[in-house]
């Protein structure tokens, strides 16, 4: 087992036991006003993956929504990040969160081990005030790739993206079942025997927040893990800024990208754009894929293959959410990444309600896309601004289609 010890040098960088934060990322955050580390180290070699989970260690990130309606006392004590009221609020899912996603289960997908993962779920529920999700009442579970218990090697880094991703299914769809799956390995390998099991054992939406570089075996994964007709099945699309990542690429999932959310005055309270840079050191990915064929409900012409993302929601870290991790962190920590917006979407499907029988719900967005919020500003990068990296009206790459504005672009 290995710990991840974050601290910051005289420079202002963010350093980890596995990775030191690059100059251009250190400006980027700097220029956002945080700093963050990533919570994975790079792919070691081709075919392994990397969580897509951003930890927040300086400067200011946005308070809850709520916390302005609180008391002194209260708002310090409200954990900094969006909560589960911002994220129902911002996505217009509170109404659909009251009523739907019961009996639904969400399967998170994540390599290695977090031996606190139930207990750092119990607290963060208990915060928000959110019913008990626990293994003895049966809203949650947790197995290994199998489905047994014979559980990896724990990690640290891993276990701050299977805290973020239990917590951000909680926000979202409060009364749905969680279901985690953790694989042996990093490895492209263990981590889709883990999506198979997570559709063997009943899941009707999983969550992969993770992803690497793109290869000729791509179709090869496609066909054995992630070609599961009626299961919702979203991957991050990565926070490097512009370029493709795989699982993301692949036409059997939603692609989800990033952006940044803020509160603000208007009818809708919240406002959205792309999170990345014009240099491209740091925000969601989005472009055209090398490999994977362009499936046939996508009809952007400036690619000729499968274009990345589909659809998006919160992942800068400047705005990010509140989760609540002591395997290797110290309990309350804000999070960013398009690690958070692959569960909130996954999430999203289930409060849709089952997919129907041998449906790929990727397609779903793009039979009424007039049912997301279209997001309209902002670049993750150099493009030649063209829309694979420059937001814009209707279909652009960082964003997709779009935010949810409910449930309605999410059911077949």
């Amino acid at each position: 087992m290995h710990r991840i010890l974050a601290l910051t040098t005289a420079t202002g960088l963010a350093v980890t036991g596995l990775a030191l934060t690059s100059p251009a990322e250190a400006a980027s955050a700097a220029h956002h006003k945080v700093s963050w580390t990533r919570s994975c180290a790079a792919p070691a070699k081709p075919g392994y993956m990397a969580c897509n989970a951003l930890r927040v260690t300086g400067g200011t990130p946005a308070k809850s929504k709520s916390a302005s309606r609180l008391s002194a006392a209260a708002a310090a004590a409200t954990p900094s990040g969006y909560g589960p009221s911002d994220i129902q609020s911002a996505y217009n899912l509170a109404s659909a969160a009251a009523s739907n996603g019961s009996g639904e289960t969400v399967a998170i997908v994540d390599a290695q081990d977090d031996p606190n993962a139930e207990s750092d779920l119990a607290t963060y529920r208990s915060q928000y005030g959110l019913s008990a999700c626990t293994s003895a009442n049966g809203c949650f579970s947790k197995v290994d790739q199998t489905g047994g218990t014979s559980y990896p090697t724990a990690d640290s880094g891993w276990a701050g993206e299977i805290s973020l991703d239990l917590d951000m299914v909680s926000a979202t769809c409060p009364d749905c079942n969680i279901l985690l799956v953790e694989a042996n390995s990093a490895s492209m390998d263990d981590l889709g025997a883990a999506v198979n099991e997570a559709v063997s054992l009943g899941a009707t939406a999983v969550s992969n927040s993770y992803g690497g570089s793109e290869s000729s075996a791509d179709s090869g994964y496609d066909s054995s893990y992630f070609d599961h007709p009626g299961v919702a099945i979203t991957a991050s699309a990565g926070d490097s800024g512009y370029g493709v990542e795989y699982p993301a690429a692949s036409p059997y999932v939603t692609a989800v990208g990033g952006t940044s959310l803020s509160a603000d005055s208007g009818s809708r309270g919240w406002t959205e754009s792309v999170w990345g840079t014009s240099a491209g050191t740091e925000g969601t990915g989005s472009g055209c894929s090398q490999y994977s064929s362009k499936p046939s409900w996508q009809t952007d012409s400036g690619c000729s293959g499968r274009t990345v993302a589909d659809v998006s929601a919160v992942a800068d870290p400047a705005t990010g959410v509140a989760v609540y991790d002591t395997y290797g962190a110290s309990g309350w920590n804000v999070y960013g990444g398009t690690s958070a917006a692959s569960p909130i979407i996954a999430s999203v499907y289930a409060l849709a309600g089952t997919p129907g029988s041998g449906t790929v719900p990727a397609s779903d967005a793009y039979a009424d896309p007039s049912a997301l919020y279209d997001v309209t500003s902002g670049t993750n990068g150099s493009c030649g601004g063209s829309y694979l990296c420059t937001a814009g009206s209707g279909y652009d790459g960082p964003t997709g289609l779009g935010t949810p504005d409910g449930t309605a672009a999410f059911t077949g």
